[in-house]
């Protein structure tokens, strides 16, 4: 454990964290058909800009940074990856696309492997393709429940491993803080961008869940950056598959979703994989990407 470790109480900030990610999720479906996906990913990204900005203006050398144009390039990726997510929250069900997206440390080995030549040995190899059959036994590709808005889910993962792997880059010249704040700071023009092309103006109930997801997100994202900062990463990895069943829970209660036992075996095959390629050394170093 690290110096000053509390893991119960970072055990308890992680639930918490889960909690509001299924939150997050219920917000996506009941905003889904009346409020483009694009836009979601704008007011996400504004209103938790508008939650932590005090403490960027107060605590962040923004100028410090040795990076421009890789910030725009990682908010760009962060802003497609979280539309994608959204994009299959609101069409398909809510525990089959968190099941999905717990593949990106799948992804993220298989980037490393081709982009970065790092070795991958054969127990790692094996854990990137045992990954690849969970993802197909949730997905079910050929069969009659095949759900093609899945595969935005399965997007938002390998986006989000692209992220990660630029994070590796970034991290060796800055810190966590300029690249929290930077993030922030550079997905809301590039939200408002995207946005523009199929803007209507919300209306007051949907502004007020925007606006409520959108401080959410900040709160989760403190919420995690405190528990990594009081507990080994390795030690709170698995707790994120507290996702999943808080996930299900709320979309059983919200929409009346039961996820098939498919589900359930095909998360515990990738989340399985992914803590096994991932590898212990690897999850000591950084918290993952963070972001609203």
């Amino acid at each position: 454990m690290i110096p000053g470790s509390r893991p119960g109480l970072a055990v308890a900030l992680m639930l918490a964290a889960a909690l509001l990610s299924g939150v997050d999720a219920v917000i996506v479906r009941l905003l889904a058909g009346e409020v483009h996906p694009l836009l979601i990913g704008f007011f996400r990204a504004g209103f938790g800009l508008l939650a932590v900005l005090p403490w960027i203006v107060t605590r962040v050398d923004l100028r410090a940074s040795p990076y421009r144009w890789l910030h725009a390039v990682r908010a760009g990726l962060k802003l497609a990856a979280l539309v994608s997510l959204f994009v299959a929250f609101a069409h398909a069900p809510l525990a089959d696309a968190t099941a999905i997206s717990f593949t990106m440390p799948i992804f993220l080995t298989l980037g490393a492997w081709l982009v970065l030549g790092e070795r991958v040995g054969a127990g790692r190899g094996l854990g990137v393709l045992a990954g690849f059959g969970g993802i197909l036994v949730i997905i079910r590709p050929g069969a009659s429940s095949f759900d093609p808005w899945l595969l935005f889910a399965l997007a938002s993962a390998v986006l989000t491993a692209a992220i990660q792997l630029i994070l590796r880059r970034m991290a060796q010249r800055d810190t966590t803080d300029r690249l929290v704040a930077w993030n922030l700071l550079t997905m809301v023009p590039l939200g408002l961008l995207a946005a523009l092309p199929v803007w209507t103006t919300p209306t007051p109930q949907q502004f007020a869940l925007l606006a409520l997801q959108g401080g959410l997100g900040a709160l989760n994202m403190t919420l995690i950056t405190r528990a990594f900062a009081l507990a080994d990463a390795s030690f709170l990895a698995p707790l994120d598959f507290l996702r999943l069943p808080v996930i299900a829970a709320l979309a059983f209660a919200f929409f009346g979703e039961i996820p098939p036992l498919s589900t359930w075996i095909g998360a515990a095959v990738i989340f399985a994989t992914a803590l096994m390629v991932a590898g212990g050394q690897r999850l000591r170093r950084r918290p993952p990407d963070i972001g609203p």
